[in-house]
């Protein structure tokens, strides 16, 4: 026979933040809940952790239930177990954070969401449960990350320009950076790859697309390389 507790214990869920860049903000991803409590609000992709899964495996399973996005990398952000943050039973919760670009991830919201959606992240709408202090906290920690590692990489497609990582730069930070001193700075780094190509379609003068090197920065990491914007 299976030991049980005889003490009471608090359920255990997961929410996932997850943040994708567009050509003008910098976005969360949000599903509107269509169970109660909160039915019709906004909320972060998550739910409850089954007995025979990882933490890990939850978050992606629950992502994957809501929003259809799979496959990606989860960083583990904190843990939030304030008393009263769920109305419906004491509920500890452990947060999730991850960086996409969100045009290779098309949403369809399925399971217990009615729908998921793209916000800018200075423009949400009010969230359900503690979902809008999770969120300030994955800003916060997206923000002093991006300076000392090179993740916001995953935001942009596999071929950008300097504008372009400029402007992630910009987007994320909140101000606006030095042109010159910025691209001097980037380039010193070697390790981005210059193509042999141009943008095309586009309504201003082509500029030269370039990819990240991620071997040669594993590679400059491993010989205690320092990354910093």
């Amino acid at each position: 026979m299976p030991y049980t507790y005889k003490h009471p214990r608090p359920s255990l869920t997961v929410d996932c933040v997850v943040f994708g860049l567009d050509e003008a903000d910098l976005k969360v991803l949000l599903i509107q809940r269509d169970i109660a409590p909160f039915r019709g609000e906004w909320a972060l992709p998550g739910g409850f952790v089954h007995l025979d899964e990882s933490l890990e495996a939850a978050a992606l399973r629950e992502l994957r239930e809501e929003t259809g996005v799979e496959k990606i990398f989860l960083e583990q952000l904190y843990t939030f177990g304030k008393i009263d943050r769920d109305p419906r039973e004491r509920v500890v919760t452990v947060a999730y954070y991850a960086l996409i670009n969100l045009g290779d991830y098309p949403l369809k919201a399925t399971t217990d969401a009615r729908n998921a959606e793209w916000f800018p992240v200075v423009a949400v709408p009010p969230l359900a449960f503690d979902h809008a202090q999770i969120l300030a906290t994955a800003l916060a920690r997206l923000k002093s990350k991006v300076r000392y590692e090179p993740i916001g990489f995953e935001l942009l497609p596999k071929k950008f320009t300097l504008s372009q990582l400029q402007k992630l730069y910009e987007t994320i930070l909140e101000s606006p950076l030095d042109k010159r001193n910025f691209r001097k700075k980037i380039l010193s780094m070697e390790l981005l790859i210059e193509l042999d190509e141009m943008e095309k379609d586009v309504p201003h003068r082509a500029a030269r697309l370039y990819q990240f090197d991620e071997q040669k920065y594993q590679q400059l990491k491993a010989k205690g390389f320092n990354f910093e914007i």
